[in-house]
C-alpha cells in the first residue's frame, strides 16, 4: 500500500513484503525450500512473546516462518508506526533488545520455525529527537550512521506516482529518503542485515521496497554474507504507476495486494463461485504463483479499509480458510490486535500475556485458521480437483487425493453429498475438533455445512 496513517500532518508509511530465496543460478520464488511455506506475521509483538508463540502454537501447527516487526532503534511514541521511523540500526526498540531478539530466533528455530525480520531501509525519520535507544538525532543527521550527504537531494514529499524519479528519490510523507545508490549507504544497510543474519535470521521483509530502485536492492543484497537469503519486498500495484511489482521479482517476491483487495470484494459483494480461477490468470496486479506471497490483510490494509480484517467476523475467517486451501502463492497469516484508533500502538507495549486478552486477536491461533496450515502443508504440490459451487457463495474443491474443503458463505446451512478424490476412509474435520466424516469407496461424503462455516478434510489430519 502506498501509505499508512502516522499522525496529524504525517499520514502514511509504505510497507512491502514477500519471502524469498534467490541465487544467480535460479530465479527468485515465493515458496521457500522445505515443506512448510506458511508465514505468520506477529505484528508489534515483543520478541519474548514471539518466542513463546513459536513454541506453543506456530511450531506445533506447522507454520514455517514467523515475520517479526522491525529490530531497529526508532523514534519514541506509543503509536505503532514509530517502529517504521528508524534512528539507528541498533536493536533497541520497544519490542526488545539484541539479547531478546537472539533468544527469540534460537527459540523459534528449536520449534521448527524460521524467522523473517522486517527491515526499514528506504528512509529514516521525519523529525528530530531522541531515539528509543538514547540516540540524539536530527533529520538527515543520525550519529554514527548517516549524515546529510547520505540522503537523496529531493527534499520534498512524493506527489506523483506516475513519475519514477519522484517515487524513488523524493520523501515518503516527509521521511528522510536514503540515497540507496550510494555505496556507503548500501554497505551500511548490508552491515545491518548481516548483523541480523549473524543472529540467525532466515530472511527479510523489505519495507517500502517500491520506493527503492530494484537495481539498488539487488546491489545491497549482493553485499550480504548470504546473498541467497530469503527476501521480501513491498511493491504495491497501481494502474498507470511508474513502478510496477514485476520489476522486483529478480531479487525477491512481492506481496499480492491486488489479491487481498479482490478477496475482500468477492467475499463482501460478489460471489465465491468466482474464486475457481483466482491467481495469476486474473492479470494486472498479480504475479506467477512462484513469485507471490498471498494474504487476507496486513497492518496497513486492515486500517485503511482496503481489505478484510478481524471486524468482519466469519467472513474474515472463511477468507483465510480459502487462502490456505487454494494453491496460489505462499500464504501469510496476519496476527494483530484490536483497534479503534488507527494510530494505536500494541497493547502492553507489545507484551502478549495471553491470546484473546488485552486486545490481542491472535488470528494465527484461531483453530479455523491455524488448523488449515496443516491442510496446506499436507496438500502441497497438488492441483485443484472436484470443484463445486452453487452459483453463489458456497464452494467446495479438492486438492488431488490429499484434501478437500467446503466453504459456505450463504445465509443458511447447506447439506449435500460432496464428490472428492480422497481415498475411502474416516477423516477428521479440522474445522470442528472431534467431528468425523466417512468417505465412501466412490469418494463421496455427505455433510451439512453451517452458514458462515466450513468443513476441511485431509489425509493424516489429527482428531481433536
Amino acid at each position: 500500500m502506498r501509505s499508512r496513517v502516522l499522525n496529524g500532518a504525517l499520514a502514511a508509511l509504505v510497507t512491502a513484503a514477500g519471502l524469498l530465496a534467490v541465487s544467480a543460478q535460479q530465479p527468485a520464488h515465493a515458496s521457500p525450500p522445505g515443506a512448510k511455506d506458511v508465514t505468520a506475521t506477529l505484528f508489534e509483538w515483543k520478541y519474548d512473546s514471539v518466542a513463546t508463540a513459536c513454541t506453543t502454537t506456530l511450531g506445533p501447527k506447522g507454520y514455517g516462518y514467523v515475520e517479526v516487526s522491525p529490530a531497529q532503534e526508532h523514534i519514541q511514541g506509543p503509536q505503532w508506526w514509530t517502529s517504521y521511523q528508524p534512528v539507528s540500526y541498533r536493536i533497541a526498540g520497544r519490542l526488545g533488545d539484541a539479547a531478546a531478539f537472539a533468544h527469540m530466533v534460537a527459540t523459534c528455530h528449536a520449534a521448527g520455525v524460521k524467522v523473517i525480520a522486517d527491515a526499514v531501509i528506504n528512509h529514516m525519520t521525519a523529525g528530530s529527537g531522541t531515539g528509543t535507544g538514547g540516540t540524539n538525532y536530527t533529520k538527515y543527521d543520525y550519529p554514527g550512521t548517516y549524515q546529510v550527504q547520505d540522503f537523496h537531494s529531493c527534499r520534498t514529499s512524493i506527489s506523483d506516482y506516475t513519475n519514477r524519479y519522484d517515487v524513488q528519490n523524493c520523501e515518503l510523507v516527509g521521511l528522510a529518503d536514503l540515497d540507496t545508490g550510494s555505496d556507503y549507504v548500501r554497505s551500511t544497510i548490508a552491515g545491518y542485515l548481516d548483523n541480523l543474519i549473524s543472529m540467525g535470521v532466515d530472511g527479510f521483509r523489505i519495507d517500502a521496497a517500491k520506493h527503492i530502485a530494484a537495481s539498488d536492492l539487488a546491489a545491497i543484497k549482493a553485499k550480504l554474507t548470504n546473498p541467497n537469503i530469503f527476501w521480501a519486498q513491498e511493491v504495491i500495484y497501481g494502474a498507470g504507476e511508474a513502478v510496477q511489482p514485476g520489476e522486483y521479482t529478480g531479487t525477491g517476491d512481492v506481496d499480492v495486494f491486488q489479491g487481498a483487495y479482490d478477496l475482500k470484494r468477492i467475499f463482501t459483494s460478489e460471489k465465491l463461485a468466482y474464486l475457481g480461477s483466482w491467481g495469476a490468470a486474473w492479470g494486472a496486479g498479480y504475479l506467477p504463483s512462484s513469485q507471490s506471497r498471498t494474504f487476507v490483510d496486513n497492518w496497513d490494509t486492515e486500517r485503511n479499509g482496503s481489505t478484510l480484517n478481524y471486524k468482519y467476523g466469519n467472513t474474515y475467517t472463511l477468507a483465510n480458510v480459502y487462502l490456505l486451501a487454494w494453491p496460489y502463492g505462499s500464504p501469510n497469516v496476519y496476527s494483530g490486535y484490536e483497534f479503534s484508533d488507527n494510530d494505536a500502538g500494541p497493547p502492553n507495549g507489545g507484551t502478549v500475556n495471553a491470546c484473546y486478552a488485552d486486545g490481542w486477536k491472535c488470528q494465527h491461533a484461531w483453530p479455523q485458521i491455524a488448523n488449515m496450515v496443516g491442510f496446506h502443508n499436507a496438500v502441497a504440490g497438488t492441483g485443484v480437483t472436484d470443484w463445486w459451487d452453487d452459483g453463489g457463495n458456497a464452494i467446495a474443491f479438492g486438492r488431488g487425493d490429499k484434501g478437500y474443503v467446503a466453504i459456505n458463505h450463504e445465509g443458511g446451512a447447506i447439506t449435500r453429498t460432496f464428490a472428492t478424490s480422497l481415498p475411502a476412509g474416516t477423516y477428521c474435520d479440522v474445522q470442528h475438533s472431534g467431528t468425523r466424516y466417512t468417505v465412501g469407496s466412490d469418494g463421496t461424503f455427505t455433510a451439512t455445512v453451517g452458514a458462515g462455516d466450513a468443513v476441511a478434510l485431509y489425509v493424516g489430519a489429527p482428531c481433536g
